[in-house]
């Protein structure tokens, strides 16, 4: 059991936490959540003693195995199985040891080491090393490639794999999943749940909580407070515990306001002099509730995209890839407005590879791609981070892109993002992973695309910016097409999916659950054939196929209309609020104004009956769509 008790932290003049006090039982599995510059990142660093507390006590870390997942990127020529396999440091000591005496021939040693690993189980070392580097999404073979091959988002993946392979106790981990594809993170799922001692993560992925995880640590007000339940169980509870909240507090600043008014009234009536004393007495010793406040501290949307192509994008029987390596081939893609398609696919399946070539990034091997005369893409990768420039502020990365922008129209953007003050007009440098990712999405949204291209878009966004951004792409009127190991944004932004496999692009039918069956039962399945494809059969997943495309070819149509229909129905509904304002103003009424007032309800009557027609006209829409549709 771990307890930490009364404990105060402090990173230079900030505090963090304030006589805290929070007990991990053995075995227990937490996700420690908490917003930007709460204190989880120290709080780990304290737990790992790389950090000292200002004040309290931590109690059986002693004698406590601890693993870690590295943040830093190793820069080695040591292979990658050797650095993994270091994460179990008796086993790599033996490992060096013995290949050492048999290179001296100092066989009586030898003897002495192999009998050494037999009981360590050593000779499943090696085995064990290349599971884990497979499960997180390495190809055959990684293993005896030097560390300094792989760039740094692959060296965090061999950071993770030497963390598992570490015999532990207690299993600290940061953001697992930042550099994870979806089948990875499905994979280190399983590997969690199965694993037995005391797991304490820092996570923004809720759908990997919910996986993983039976309690929440949360910082808040510099307090640690422990949740029962996973991370959907948490939201719900603290929107419990605030509602409460709130109402206690609306309850006493009624009695608040009774007890003032009482002592107002007779405090200096010789008959209730006493009574106001008493009352008064009473305020000064009532604990003062807080209103409950969740403010998220973005505020976002994608601005109209203004004129469009149909289609935006297509290619046709196009072939991508590189020079000589060809890794897709008969790809025939059509983006409209209003597609809103998620990849799926295994690392290496060419995911990112459509994205490029879709933008125009990479070209094509073979085949055409034809952008239509309106269509502005925005993209979005990790490289984009890479490409910011670290000496200028976020507000001048804005005005490089519109320079006859105003700067308060360019302060107050980005304050949507959460740069406020000096955080938007001095330069970048400073900003973290998660800042400089936001600054990224900041100016996609800023030069208005009516295409969005996200390739993971969540790396190193927090659970509120993952939040914003999930609405604002809700709202989103243009094209969108996105790969993402993030469930949870997945299921809520694309209506259709696409399975990337064996060369190809075909459209998946079924959900992100049987998804993620069909991804765990061939890690299970050790002998399972790697280019089954997640369908009953292949004739009755063509058939499927072909049946959606049809539907989908009947729907595009009937679905621009209904988009019509809303947008005229908004656009009523505003102009009726509009002039009913005008008819509740009394000014109009002063003066001689009858004509005015009679054209005024002449067309506040025509709006209504446009109303009414817009609505029959929708109901009809709705009908023709659930005839294509049939509702569940």
């Amino acid at each position: 059991m771990i307890i930490l008790r009364d404990i105060e932290l402090r990173r230079g003049s900030k505090l963090l936490l304030e006589r805290a006090n929070a007990t991990l039982q053995p075995g227990q599995k937490l996700a420690l959540i908490g917003a930007n510059g709460s204190g989880k990142s120290s709080l780990f660093a304290m737990l790992l003693g790389t950090l000292q507390a200002d004040g309290g006590d931590i109690e059986g870390m002693n004698n406590l195995r601890l693993a870690h997942m590295a943040q830093e990127v190793a820069t080695t020529q040591e292979t990658a199985g050797r650095y993994v396999l270091q994460g179990n440091a008796e086993l790599a000591t033996l490992c060096a040891e013995l290949e050492a005496a048999e290179k001296a021939g100092d066989f009586q040693r030898a003897a002495a080491l192999h009998s050494a690993m037999d009981e360590a189980d050593g000779y499943s070392a090696a085995s064990h090393v290349q599971r884990l580097l497979q499960g997180l999404g390495f190809a055959p073979g990684a293993e005896a490639r030097p560390v300094s091959d792989f760039s740094g988002g692959w060296r965090i993946r061999l950071n993770l794999a030497r963390a598992l392979m570490t015999p532990s106790d207690m299993l600290l981990l940061d953001e697992p999943t930042n550099h994870l594809d979806l089948d990875a993170t499905l994979w280190l799922e399983q590997w969690l749940q199965a694993y037995p001692g005391t797991l304490l993560m820092i996570s923004h992925d809720r759908d990997f909580i919910d996986a993983t995880c039976e309690r929440i640590l949360s910082i808040e007000n510099q307090q640690l407070q422990t949740w029962k339940g996973n991370y959907s169980d948490y939201e719900r509870l603290r929107a419990e515990m605030l509602a409460n909240q709130q109402a206690s507090f609306e309850k006493q600043q009624q009695r608040i306001a009774h007890i003032e008014d009482f002592v107002r009234r007779f405090r200096y009536k010789a008959t209730k002099a006493r009574q106001a004393q008493s009352r008064l007495k009473e305020l000064e010793r009532m604990q003062q509730l807080a209103p409950a406040h969740i403010d998220s501290p973005f505020n976002f949307a994608f601005p109209a995209a203004g004129k469009s192509s149909d289609p935006l994008l297509r290619l046709d029987e196009a072939q991508l890839g590189y020079a000589g390596a060809p890794v897709l081939s008969n790809v025939t893609l059509v983006l409209r407005p209003g597609s809103r398609i998620g990849l799926l696919g295994k690392n290496g399946a060419g995911k990112s590879t459509l994205l490029k070539s879709l933008i125009g990034r990479l070209p094509l091997l073979n085949g055409t791609r034809q952008a239509g005369e309106h269509c502005r893409t925005g993209y979005f990768d990790q490289q984009q981070l890479e490409a910011l420039d670290l000496s200028a502020s976020a507000a001048l990365h804005v005005q490089r892109l519109s320079p006859e922008a105003r700067e308060q129209e360019i302060l107050n953007f980005l304050g949507g993002f959460n740069f406020r003050g000096d955080s938007a007009t001095q330069p970048i440098a400073p900003f973290s992973g998660g800042e400089k990712a936001r600054l990224a999405l900041a100016l996609v949204v800023w030069q208005r695309p009516n295409l969005l291209v996200l390739d993971e878009p969540t790396n190193h966004l927090d659970l509120d910016m993952r939040n914003a951004m999930e609405m604002a792409l809700q709202g989103y009127e243009g094209a969108l097409i996105l790969v993402s190991h993030d469930r949870h944004l997945l299921r809520n932004t694309a209506d259709e999916l696409l399975l990337v496999h064996d060369g190809v692009v075909e459209d998946y039918d079924d959900d992100l659950r049987a998804y993620e069956k069909w991804v765990l039962a061939s890690y299970r399945s050790s002998d399972a054939p790697t280019a089954s494809v997640p369908a009953a059969t292949e004739a009755s997943a063509k058939e499927r196929r072909q049946q959606a495309a049809a539907q989908r070819e009947r729907l595009r149509p009937l679905q621009r209309e209904v988009t019509q229909t809303e947008k005229a129905m908004e656009q009523a509904e505003q102009a009726l609020q509009a002039l009913q304002a005008r008819l509740a103003d009394p000014a109009l009424y002063e003066g001689d104004s009858a004509g005015e007032v009679a054209e005024l309800v002449k067309q506040e009557g025509a709006l209504q009956a446009e109303q009414a027609r817009l609505e029959e006209l929708w109901l009809a829409q709705q009908e023709e769509l659930e005839a294509i549709i049939p509702p569940n």
